[in-house]
């Protein structure tokens, strides 16, 4: 596919993949009627892994039933239309060749006739295609073999100046033998390059790559048209929103492990994308984000155990590589990484697997200072991971916040950052609570189903007019002792995501904050639920729902826009929603800013004409540092270079990375994963000490 469904590699703590559900401390009542209704088991930010497995007793008698369950479920698509039918057809082009080596550009128009009758109706099972599709999948699987027992002939030698296209979305489907035979020639060079620089010698290196091809001739016979059923319910399911899915009984499982707080690994969420295992998220406290060397979209081409040689897992089943991956506390993996930045490189990281160190996900205050003239500020800085908490109510990112800001307090801070830029969801009543930890009272947020039905999420009662229908679920109102007034800024990236793009929002829409980071945040506004499905056809995740801000805009697609901008820390132009397939457009509700009676503030809200002037500083400021400048300049060498690996490159980065041995420290290695966030941490204080110096700065009436 495209874009892979992540799947965690981990003990994956308060996930991206959390459900959405209230602690059951605070969620009794209507609270608790509302969220096992409408919020059972809402998932954030990205897929959930697409299983290959045949799920029991899916047949195809039961697909027309399946199809029609999703359509009579989702938010928005409850039609068997062309433009849905045609987008099944091409998900499950791309999950049966998804680095587009197998296929011919001819068989993927013959498919894309003859698979539309797979999904043309919900009355009757049409499977007669499958077959079709199964020979030729064989056929190609086999041609494949026989060109690379050509190509790695006696004669072979690798070319080192060969380059190849990985982007598979710039590259089109072969048309020739002679096309293909040059595409794998290409790629066969990459994998034994990539065999060589991890100690494997030339002889073995060809044996590996000849017995790659066998595999995946034995694993596409293995594929019989049964087991493509399930592909094309995977198929039909996603070719209705990028969150929407087929879960089968194996992938349920993963599911289920992905949400316990046992599981022991690197502390990673994985993706598969075009036949590579990328990392999607790094978990805070997991093993992967304590070396301070791996980023978002970093790929994995090869997994080594503990004093085992690497096993190249390029075009490797996801599930298969999370298994090599995972394993016992205190043990050792080695990946070995691809990056594309201002240049390509190839590196190992070795990783302790363990749990994740809880502590490390909680909330943290830091404290800055910035010196004018005569006086001195004192600036608080909370980081915060995730919006986590427990059904026990023992963990609570509200209540860790809260006493922050007490701390805050006490330490007489004159303003706050709150760090969101790596938060990718959580909790929903923990984002909604803590919003009130900065607004008061007033409606958070708003959830729109496919009835037209929406219900409010408020800290105390909500400003909607009597004639209003919607609902509104008021949680307790927060003490006006405990909520911070003070000058605040919140620090966004592409990253941040869901629950974090709900808090950003609503402290936008209310004046209260100034947002600022990459150009805009995730843009995820959707909800799921997950439903066991009838006559073991497996578990359907399927979006039900929108959220919607105050101000009545969704965070769907466009997510929450920077007041002030900062550089993108590193190359994330695909990163976001509108990068998915189908995304959902875009929806706006009425407004529901405001709250009932005579409810005042401690706080004044920012004026329009202090944001363009922190804008404009903040500009001039970071067109003269010299870590925002380098950068810049990266991500632009690394936008031109997208796509393309040179096996030169490759063995320079080696050569450059000291083979891949890494020296650091552990302690060197958690300083280097701070220092690159710095920059952007740094700016949003300076964009703090510009508001609270400016003359037309909002004074704070918290208690000093």
């Amino acid at each position: 596919m495209a874009m892979g469904n992540p799947t965690s590699a981990t003990d994956p703590g308060n996930t991206p993949n959390d459900p959405y559900q209230e602690r059951r401390a605070t969620c009794d009542g209507r609270y608790g009627a509302f969220f096992q209704k409408l919020l059972v088991f809402l998932l954030v930010v990205l897929l959930l892994p697409v299983s290959s497995s045949e799920a029991e007793n899916l047949s195809c008698s039961r697909l027309p039933m399946l199809m029609g369950t999703y359509l009579a479920n989702h938010y928005a698509m409850k039609n068997l239309t062309g433009d849905i039918k045609t987008h099944a057809v091409d998900q499950m082009i791309k999950s049966l060749d998804p680095s587009k080596t197998l296929l011919y550009a001819s068989d993927v128009e013959t498919f894309s006739d003859s698979l539309r009758t797979l999904f043309a109706s919900l009355q009757t099972g049409n499977c007669t295609s499958l077959k079709q599709v199964y020979d030729v999948l064989i056929a190609r699987a086999r041609e494949s073999e026989a060109m690379i027992r050509e190509i790695l002939g006696s004669e072979y030698r690798i070319d080192e100046s060969a380059e190849l296209l990985i982007d598979v979305n710039k590259r089109p489907y072969v048309k020739t033998a002679d096309e293909k035979r040059a595409l794998l020639r290409k790629v066969v060079q990459f994998q034994i390059e990539n065999d060589l620089l991890a100690g494997v010698d030339f002889a073995e290196a060809k044996k590996k790559q000849l017995h790659r091809y066998e595999l995946q001739t034995m694993r596409v016979v293995e594929r019989n048209p049964e087991k493509l059923i399930t592909s094309a319910a995977e198929a039909f399911a996603a070719a209705l929103d990028p969150h929407t899915s087929y879960l089968s009984s194996e992938n349920f499982t993963d599911l289920q492990i992905h949400m316990q707080l046992s599981l022991e690994g690197i502390g990673a969420v994985l993706s598969s994308d075009n036949g590579f295992t990328v990392i999607e998220e790094l978990m805070p406290g997991g093993g992967a984000e304590r070396t301070g060397r791996l980023k978002p979209k970093d790929k994995i081409i090869a997994v080594a155990q503990e004093g085992d040689k690497p096993v190249n897992v390029i075009d490797m089943d996801l599930r298969d590589v999370i298994k090599m991956i995972r394993g016992k506390k205190g043990t050792q993996v080695t990946l070995t990484i691809l990056r594309q930045e201002e240049r390509t490189y190839r590196f190992d990281i070795t990783i302790m697997r363990d749990k994740i160190d809880i502590k490390e996900q909680e909330a943290k205050i830091t404290y800055v200072t910035r010196q004018a003239k005569d006086k001195l500020y004192r600036f608080g800085v909370i980081d915060l991971p995730s919006f986590y908490g427990d059904e026990k109510g023992d963990k609570s990112c509200y209540q860790d916040v809260k006493q922050l800001l007490a701390e805050a307090r006490a330490q007489h801070v004159d303003g706050l950052v709150l760090d969101l830029s790596r938060n990718t969801g959580g909790l929903l009543g923990e984002a909604v609570r803590l919003s009130g930890l900065f607004l008061g009272r007033g409606g958070v947020v708003a959830v729109k189903d496919s009835r037209d039905q929406v219900t409010i999420l408020a800290n105390g009662p909500a400003a909607i007019t009597p004639d209003d229908n919607r609902e509104v679920i008021a949680f307790p109102t927060e003490d006006p002792d405990t909520v911070f007034t003070g000058p605040l800024v919140v620090l966004t990236s592409r990253l941040s995501a869901s629950a974090s793009e709900i808090v950003a929002g609503a402290l936008k829409d209310y004046h209260r904050a100034v947002i600022v980071g990459s150009d805009h945040t995730f843009g995820k506004g959707s909800v799921q639920s997950l439903t066991l499905l009838p006559r073991d056809l497996g578990n359907m995740k399927v979006t039900t729902a929108l959220y919607f801000l105050p101000g009545g805009k969704s965070t769907q697609k466009t997510g929450v826009e920077a007041d002030v901008r900062l550089p993108l820390w590193f190359v994330l132009q695909d990163v976001g929603e509108t990068a998915l397939d189908y995304s959902l457009p875009a929806q706006e509700i009425a407004p529901f800013l405001g709250r009932r009676g005579n409810h005042r503030p401690g706080w004044k809200p920012l004026d329009p004409a202090l944001l363009s002037k922190l804008a404009t500083k903040s500009k001039a400021r970071i067109a003269k540092d010299e870590k925002f400048i380098e950068i810049i300049k990266n991500n632009k060498e690394a936008a031109g270079k997208k796509g393309i690996i040179r096996i030169a490159d490759l063995r320079k980065a080696v050569e450059k990375e000291g083979a891949g041995k890494i020296k650091e420290t552990p302690a060197e290695l958690r300083k280097k994963a701070r220092d690159q966030y710095a920059p952007f941490v740094n700016e949003s204080v300076n964009v703090l000490y510009d508001m609270v110096t400016m003359k037309s700065a909002p004074h704070s009436t918290q208690p000093r």
